[in-house]
């Protein structure tokens, strides 16, 4: 037997105050009203939510890292779903933290509402507005992370960012296009910020912007912090660009004059390959610090960006990072403005598909590399070493390649979304970011073969994302438009072309793309500028294509273990500490040296590693010396690489 105070749904039994349920009976309006909400969820219409959301954020208590969260919304009598955003652009899975949203109360102005999570989707809401009633007042609390393993830290002592949607509830049954909001912000005293965000009203710590959809919002996270600095990289009145940074400290804010040009030109050939600009100004939000958690994601009219603290004053030696601007700055024409169907959704709890993700992130991929070289923010020899690195990973480390393909990569996300697996060379993870630049490098060099070097990818970068100048919404796209697209540039069987290198399988990665551009992929001793720049940001040393093993700077623990390879053969796994070479304490160069020894002598590399609370003995029976990759030059082929990161402007 059901309870009285219980009502069910075709989503399940929802529970209702009894005064509330006596009343809504006698009315008439419960099952409507019920059944109008479930619908709600799963079908939004574009039509337009009566009235606008009042939204203030205050993000002053940097001490508890806790945002406070008040929300008014006009309503009208009968059940209300709301929603706090689950499936968020950018991240390509149900990733949106509903373990993080804390205190929510519902009020009709002095009466308190009660609400009821639903059973079977822990990110909606159900609350029954009384009779009369035309607005409601929502309080809750964005809880954010204070350690790694809590999620992205988002706030320091002196910096902070908001994605809004991670601070909010929205109706169901509309798209968030036509949800209206007036956004407001609270900051710390004293602090400066940054959003794309435009109607800018500042009184003290407080700013109101002007009135913007729930879409555009999201879209527009803000940055804050004590130590700041903009940068004008493009004036242009109709389309300007802007570098805001961010810092721990004042002096990790002194850029160089040629740090800012390469930068500046970093802007300039993206508009020359593109032929166009999807926004009214583009912001890049810039992080530099070793206690905020690092980013990377991309937005219309901006992008977040989190680096180490020495972005500028170690220039030298972060440059393997240096591509992450370019590559979100891609995404503003490749993922916002054009992007896959199945990408797109009319709300942020309707599932999204990522069949499309080689196009979405692989070519973003390709194009922040070569837009690296171009600028200047990369030599083109350090980025013919990260071609070389990325490849050898793909043809030497990703054994995974034998069971799952690279279309299948793409469901990534929605199964783990960022989650750390113990054998990533066999389990695989989100490959189509790395992969996918070997295949469309591929396609731009036979392009540029079949057309006699007079077309390439760039004419494609312009006809496919160059349309419609200036617009901000999206235009979507489907696998047939690709082909269309390919084949109007360079007549080939490029469906069956992409399905064969989606579809199929190893051993050994599709480096045919790199033969066609004039180079191949070889091995020496020496590591390039690429490999120590890498292995320096990510706190490693790196013996990847030799033992098969990565180990962290701090604490010796094994990272990686390569499926396969001698350091697996010999029984080790990830997640182990490595103590001693040989009888003596490791070090980096220790195992280097032992390794190089090994060339001539006939006894196995022995390791002292320690599992837990147990020591144990491995010994890896391995001769081939340490090996890490390069490009070397075919000299018999025209040098098409060159060509491709050569700059435009």
């Amino acid at each position: 037997m059901i309870p009285l105070t219980m009502i069910h749904t075709k989503t399940g039994f929802r529970r209702l105050a009894p005064a509330v349920l006596a009343s809504l009976l006698a009315s008439g309006l419960l099952l409507a009203a019920v059944a109008r909400a479930d619908a709600a969820t799963e079908s939004p219409r574009d039509v337009a939510y009566p009235g606008t959301i009042e939204l203030l954020v205050d993000v002053s208590d940097i001490d508890r890292r806790v945002f406070e969260v008040t929300e008014r919304l006009p309503v009208t009598a009968g059940a209300l779903r709301l929603l706090y955003p689950r499936w968020l652009p950018g991240n390509h899975a149900p990733s949106g933290p509903i373990q993080s949203l804390a205190g929510l109360t519902i009020s009709a102005g002095a009466t308190r509402l009660e609400w009821q999570r639903d059973a079977l989707d822990m990110h909606a809401f159900d609350v029954v507005v009384p009779s009369g009633v035309t607005e409601l007042e929502l309080r809750m609390q964005f809880v954010t992370p204070v350690a790694a393993d809590q999620g992205r830290r988002v706030v320091t002592p002196d910096l902070l960012s908001l994605q809004w949607e991670k601070a909010l509830l929205y109706p169901a049954g509309h798209f968030v296009r036509r949800i209206s909001v007036r956004p407001t912000i609270r900051l710390p005293a004293g602090w400066e910020y940054a959003s794309a965000l435009e109607g800018a009203k500042r009184t003290g710590a407080t700013i109101e912007f002007a009135v913007t959809t729930l879409e555009r919002l999201v879209d527009s996270p803000l940055y804050a912090g004590r130590y700041a600095r903009r940068i004008e990289l493009d004036t242009d009145a109709k389309a300007p660009v802007s570098l805001q940074v961010f810092a721990d400290r004042p002096e990790l804010l002194a850029a160089k004059p040629e740090q800012v040009d390469a930068h500046r030109k970093l802007v300039a050939e993206a508009v020359s390959l593109f032929g166009s600009r999807h926004y009214r100004h583009y912001d890049f939000l810039l992080v530099l610090s070793e206690h905020f958690a690092g980013v990377g994601l991309e937005h219309q009219q901006s992008s977040e960006n989190g680096v180490g603290p020495g972005y500028f004053t170690e220039w030298d030696t972060t440059a393997a990072g240096r591509d992450l601007l370019a590559h979100e700055y891609v995404h503003s024409w490749n993922g916002k403005f054009r992007r896959p169907a199945d990408l797109w959704t009319p709300s942020y709890n309707v599932p999204m598909r990522n069949s499309l993700l080689w196009m979405y992130e692989g070519m973003t991929e390709y194009w922040g590399n070569v837009l690296s070289a171009r600028s200047g923010l990369w030599s083109t020899e350090f980025a013919r070493d990260a071609l070389a690195q990325q490849a050898a990973t793909m043809d030497r480390v990703r054994d995974g390649r034998a069971w799952r393909n690279l279309q299948d990569t793409t469901n990534q996300p929605i199964m783990a979304y960022r989650a750390s697996v113990p054998f990533q060379s066999w389990q695989r993870g989100t490959d189509y970011y790395t992969e996918s630049v070997f295949l469309w490098l591929d396609v731009d060099t036979r392009i540029r073969a079949l057309t006699r070097e007079r077309r390439s990818l760039d004419d494609f970068a312009r006809a496919f994302f160059g349309v419609q100048d200036g617009q901000l919404d999206p235009v979507t796209y489907v696998f047939d438009d690709l082909i269309a697209a390919l084949n109007a540039l360079a007549p080939y069987d490029w469906r069956g072309f992409l399905r064969a290198r989606l579809d199929g399988q190893g051993p050994g990665a599709p480096l045919e793309g790199i033969a066609r551009a004039g180079w191949k992929l070889v091995y020496d001793d020496k590591p390039s500028a690429y490999t120590k720049s890498a292995d320096l940001e990510r706190k490693r040393a790196s013996f990847t294509f030799s033992l098969g093993i990565s180990v962290a700077n701090e604490g010796s623990r094994i990272t990686e273990v390569v499926w396969g390879s001698p350091a697996f053969k010999a029984g080790m796994a990830t997640g182990t500490t490595l103590v001693a070479v040989a009888g003596r304490a490791y070090s980096a160069e220790r195992l280097r040296e032992a390794v190089e020894r090994a060339r001539q002598q006939p006894e196995p590399i022995e390791l002292l590693i320690r599992r837990d609370d147990l020591y144990q003995t491995v010994r890896i029976d391995y001769r081939d010396g340490l090996r890490y990759p390069r490009l070397e030059r075919i000299e018999s082929a025209p040098d098409r690489l060159g060509a491709i990161l050569k700059p435009r402007t």
